[in-house]
């Protein structure tokens, strides 16, 4: 049951949890208002598939593993025992596994987000013009800071943050991320909260919790940490882990991070010259604060000792391309980030503005790195190397892995790790006849090409359909979500804009 569920009417079906009802089967997956096409799908599940002791063999795909020592393959096969991948090869020998057959598709690792403001959901697209803070023309009226963080968020409601998170969850789900830190800065409440997180757990992928500010009396951030840690997430081994905001442009950051150390959580921050936050992380870098459990987002406007002390701490970078560019954070520091060899991860921000999809990020990512060497190529000066896809997807996979601290369980298709997989549609109309892998990947794909989606060995998405989730009712949920906001935001909903 959750929090969309009704006490009172026990015959409707919980709309996030169909396949736990009392005597499931393949058809409980279809779903009231989604109906035939996930009916079909799920009809043609394989059986046992994510229970211990039952092997499920993905073969014949194009497998890129993103693990050296793994290599890649051609036609290769994954075998998959329990939520674990027990093997990668050219052709596995497993009897009594259950086949999926992989044939035209790309097999690998599912992407890893490591920035999502998921509480903006219901405000997609609403800030699609809009630059990070006012600068005083009239067309930045309407301004991330005060529209969003300072105007639409003060009016959410716990239930609001719930069904926010929740749909943002599964609509990435369907676009191949398996994991994500959300940047929730919505922290109103306790009760804000715990919807917070409730909303990233039922969406039923890997979940980083990201535990930043809220606004008014109720708030408790950063004191109700201990309390969260203990209650949600005591431990390691579950599909949810936390992390650390300590936004250093809010007073009493100091606290944050001390709280946040004491508990033994990574730290994760904006960093955005826009802000004003030179001064400060210069001080911070100085005096040694930063760490290899820093997350520093966007890294734009800083300087290059900051620079040095943060490679030198082994502090990770994650990085909001397409978002950085439009919303004036400042230059995506991409070859900076590249030449300090430092641990570097994707990210896709607010989807008030872009969306959240990985595909946009790594063609973002890699048109932006040409595009300057390139420009420094015609002109006749030295010119760093060319990025090339599989560096892209490195960064959506194992960059975001490590970044969040889970590289030992996800980020590659390495024995012993987690089932997280996608497969792609290699024989779509968009990308056959396929003849590069990374670069179908990242130069030609889209979300509507992911096939089938694995966390933990569980199939979320099946030959194009997600499975175990009411969307119409979820989006109806939304929906009414959004009109509340607006209306208590008191801002007018203009479609044309």
């Amino acid at each position: 049951m959750c929090r969309l569920c009704d006490p009172q009417k026990p015959q409707v079906p919980c709309p996030i949890n169909m396949s736990a009802q009392a005597g499931a089967d393949a058809k409980t997956l279809a779903l009231t208002g989604t109906a035939e096409a996930q009916k079909a799908a799920a009809a043609s599940l394989p059986k046992g598939l994510g229970t211990p002791g039952r092997q499920v063999l993905i073969k014949g795909g194009a497998v890129l593993s993103m693990d050296d020592k793994v290599g890649n393959f051609a036609v290769g096969d994954v075998l998959i025992d329990g939520g674990k991948i027990a093997a990668v090869g050219s052709d596995i020998d497993a009897p009594d596994a259950e086949v999926i057959n992989a044939a035209g598709k790309i097999v690998m690792p599912g992407f890893v987000d490591t920035h999502h403001h998921q509480f903006e959901t219901a405000l997609r697209s609403q800030l699609s013009n809009a630059i990070l803070i006012n600068d005083g023309r009239p067309s930045s009226v309407s301004n991330y800071y005060e529209t969003m963080l300072q105007g639409f968020s003060m009016v959410y409601r716990p239930e609001d943050v719930y069904i926010n998170e929740l749909f943002g969850g599964i609509s990435q789900l369907d676009a191949g991320v398996t994991t994500v830190m959300d940047v929730s800065q919505i922290h109103h409440s306790p009760e804000h909260s715990d919807a917070a997180i409730e909303g990233l757990r039922d969406a039923g992928r890997r979940g980083v919790f990201g535990y930043f500010e809220g606004w008014g009396d109720h708030a408790k951030y950063p004191a109700d940490a201990a309390r969260i840690k203990d209650q949600y997430f005591a431990s390691d081994d579950q599909l949810t882990t936390m992390v650390m905001g300590g936004e250093i442009y809010l007073p009493g950051y100091e606290e944050a991070w001390k709280v946040g150390r004491e508990l033994g959580l990574p730290i994760a921050l904006h960093v955005v010259g826009t802000f004003g936050m030179q001064e400060t992380f210069d001080q911070l870098a100085t005096s040694g604060m930063f760490g290899d459990d820093n997350i520093f987002i966007h890294m734009t406007g800083m300087s290059e000792e900051a620079w040095k002390h943060a490679a030198d701490a082994g502090s990770h970078v994650s990085l909001s391309v397409p978002i950085e560019m439009h919303m004036r954070h400042g230059t995506p520091p991409i070859q900076k980030a590249l030449d300090l060899g430092m641990s570097t991860s994707l990210s896709t921000d607010v989807e008030c503005t872009m969306t959240a999809d990985f595909f946009t990020q790594m063609r973002a990512m890699v048109s932006l790195q040409r595009m300057v060497a390139n420009e420094k190529a015609l002109s006749g000066e030295e010119y760093p190397e060319l990025m090339e896809c599989i560096q892209a997807i490195g960064h959506a996979t194992m960059g975001g892995a490590k970044g969040l601290r889970l590289d030992h369980k996800i980020g590659s298709l390495t024995p012993g790790k987690d089932a997280d997989i996608i497969l792609l549609d290699a024989e779509a109309m968009n990308v056959a006849p396929l003849n590069n892998v990374p670069g179908a990947v990242v130069t030609l794909m889209e979300r509507s090409n992911v096939d089938t989606v694995m966390v933990a060995g569980e199939i979320k998405k099946w030959k194009g359909q997600l499975l175990g989730f009411d969307i119409a009712r979820l989006r109806s949920e939304l929906e009414n979500s959004r009109n509340f906001i607006f209306e208590a935001a008191k801002i007018d909903r203009d479609l044309f804009a």
